[in-house]
């Protein structure tokens, strides 16, 4: 019998080796492969570039059937996928654990948008001049009937490659402009509220009209809101990244560059961004005292911020020494386990209150 190569739909092809002797053989085959097509197609005078994924699996090791063949093969293609594509996968017994891992997680990700599940919680910011609160980062919370808190780093990437953080992040934005507005009704001054927007959000053309539509509904003041979106986000589509901020500004909305130093720190993009502040990156406080060339690229965010007529944030602040260096450099303001842990909204209040008595 010979070998078959057949295609399944779309962009996927089924490749059947048979009288394998050992895996290196077909490794050797799946290699030139992928070598053959990263090589570049001309096509109409154009370099056209492809890039594959390939997963493996064997009989009757992985399966007996043509259908369990085929489930197997398709997981390993997904993770040879996520390893960055251009590559083959052979399908394993942890693999496969994975992958049920988080069909599961995806499946409890919808329910817990259905029960609301997810919390906002609070992390002040503050001013490092005078020490008063000048706003609050909505942070994302699951909080799981059966587990507990779950750390985000957990589920955010997935919620963000399934496409879920798009419903997951608008039910954010309103709980915090919701909350933002409840805190003006009890007496607590204006605090801008910071969400967070991921990169799958920032590339949904609805976006602005979801922003705005939620304002009106909750009744914040556009002033009262600050999105802060990450570097990389922002570059990956820069003229439609541009105009989504400029309506956004327009809006009256505040726009943040988070985790700044960590990208593509383009300068002659930042100039063309409307963006009011910039947020030095965490992992550069955490060595600031040990590190000379991080204490340098803090100074150095600083002193072209402010020519640039850009606020600078420090996040991750977590001791006096690390403030009183930021101090020192004129960074403008601050947040962290120093000040405040991410809470509640009521023990935020409660936090808020206590601290404005004398």
């Amino acid at each position: 019998h010979s070998d078959t190569v057949a295609r399944m739909g779309g962009d996927e092809f089924v490749i059947v080796l048979r009288n394998v002797t050992c895996s290196e053989n077909v490794a050797l085959v799946a290699r030139g492969i992928v070598d053959s097509l990263s090589r570049p197609f001309l096509l109409e005078d154009r370099r056209v570039f492809l890039t594959v994924s390939i997963g493996i699996a064997f009989y009757p090791l992985d399966g007996r059937d043509t259908d369990e063949l085929l489930r197997k093969a398709d997981t390993a293609m997904y993770h040879a996928k996520g390893q960055g594509k251009n590559r083959y996968q052979f399908f394993t017994t942890e693999m496969n654990r994975r992958a049920q891992e988080r069909m599961a997680l995806q499946t409890d990700l919808r329910r817990a948008l259905e029960r609301h599940e997810f919390l906002v919680h609070y992390q002040p910011k503050i001013c490092i001049g005078t020490g008063e609160v000048t706003g609050v980062e909505a942070l994302l919370r699951w909080q799981k009937p059966e587990d507990g808190l779950v750390p985000p780093a957990s589920f955010i990437p997935l919620a963000e490659e399934t496409g879920l953080i798009v419903p997951i992040g608008e039910r954010v934005l309103r709980l915090a402009c919701t909350q933002a507005k409840a805190w003006q009704a009890e007496g607590i001054p204006h605090l801008p509220v910071a969400v967070n927007l991921s990169a799958v959000q920032f590339s949904e053309e609805g976006l602005v009209g979801t922003v705005r539509r939620i304002l009106t509904e909750t009744g914040l003041d556009p002033a009262g809101l600050e999105l802060e979106i990450t570097e990389s986000a922002i570059m990956k589509e820069s003229e439609t990244a541009i105009a989504m901020l400029k309506a956004m500004r327009e809006m009256g909305i505040r726009i943040t560059m988070d985790d700044f130093g960590t990208g593509y720190s383009s300068l002659s993009y930042l100039k063309r961004f409307p963006i009011s502040s910039l947020k030095i990156d965490r992992s550069f406080i955490a060595e600031v005292l040990s590190n000379g060339d991080d204490a340098e690229i803090i100074r150095a965010i600083i002193a072209m911020s402010h020519r640039m007529k850009l606020k600078v944030v420090a996040e991750g602040v977590e001791t006096a020494e690390q403030l009183e260096f930021l101090r020192r450099e004129g960074c403008d303001e601050a947040q962290g386990y120093y000040f405040a842990r991410p809470m509640p909204a009521a023990e935020f209040s409660r936090w808020f209150q206590a601290r404005r008595k004398p």
